[in-house]
């Protein structure tokens, strides 16, 4: 895949829906639907699928795919010196929503991490702490919320019978957000009235910041060569989350597999208390 050029921009505007890139940007004529969804190169099958259309695109598709991810990926290309998969189209077509970007040429970290001794493994994280103190900087619209003050997309704020995906205007409120989901659960309830009077005291003080929200190896493209080049994918869950939201977020996920949480304190901020909470409260919801 291309990815964006490592230049400073002034403030992005974010795009709307349906979106498609200058013709002379395009590096080839963009992918039809039809041979994107007879694509046999598949990437990642399911509810939302990934292929390859040729040597130039992969798309990125499916009813349940939310166009939000592509327009955040714009807006990081806009917005700070991070790679990201370059958007070249977002639409809806044929009951699906698809998201075309370059192909990027390169392996995830979950397939070399293994391979890298201590010092390309310090390489890597410098790299990954650059592109987050880049993220970091770009300031919320509006408090706790995606793009535009629209409700924040990660999968802890889904789930019926309420919303609980906001926009918040502090943190209380999206604290509050996750107390009421416990308490849609029968069998949180009581524990719920717990989180309700413990929570405000634990979980304070940290201010909205651009987060990435699924920072797993999986999501982390990176090529080797005399130097190394990091490509961040899967923008799905991103907006603005409490500034412990990264730290706890990725040392959740990564379930203390080999020894990629013993250096995500080097590239993140750490939580460790807050990793607690949120480890405690992403179990309980059960996203």
């Amino acid at each position: 895949m291309k990815t964006s050029p490592a230049t400073a921009f002034p403030p992005a505007i974010p795009v709307s829906v349906p979106y498609y890139a200058p013709a002379k940007d395009l590096p080839a004529p963009l992918p039809t639907t039809a041979e994107i969804e007879s694509s046999d190169q598949i990437l990642k099958d399911g509810a939302v699928k990934v292929v390859s259309v040729g040597t130039d695109f992969v798309v990125k598709y499916g009813k349940w795919l939310n166009l939000e991810e592509g327009r955040m990926m714009i807006f990081i290309q806009q917005s700070a010196r991070v790679s990201v998969p370059r958007v070249f189209a977002l639409y809806h077509d044929n009951g699906k929503n698809f998201i075309v970007m370059g192909r990027i040429h390169g392996q995830t970290l979950q397939a070399t991490w293994h391979t890298f001794g201590d010092e390309k493994k310090q390489e890597i994280i410098s790299k990954l702490k650059c592109h987050f103190q880049q993220i970091r900087k770009i300031q919320s619209p509006a408090g706790y919320c995606s793009l535009e003050n629209r409700p924040l997309l990660h999968p802890m704020f889904k789930g019926p019978p309420d919303d609980y995906s906001g926009p918040h205007d502090s943190e209380a409120k999206l604290n509050d957000a996750l107390i009421r989901k416990c308490r849609a659960s029968e069998a949180l309830n009581k524990k719920a009235e717990y989180y309700q009077r413990v929570i405000p005291n634990v979980l304070c003080g940290h201010p909205p910041v651009l987060t990435h929200g699924d920072i797993q190896k999986k999501n982390i493209m990176i090529r080797t060569g005399s130097t190394v080049d990091i490509v961040l994918l899967d923008w799905e869950s991103a907006g603005w989350y409490p500034s412990y939201w990264e730290y706890a977020n990725t040392i959740f996920a990564s379930w203390f597999e080999g020894d990629w949480f013993r250096w995500v304190d080097q590239f993140l901020e750490p939580f460790p208390n807050e990793y607690a909470w949120y480890a405690m409260l992403a179990q309980e919801i059960g996203y």
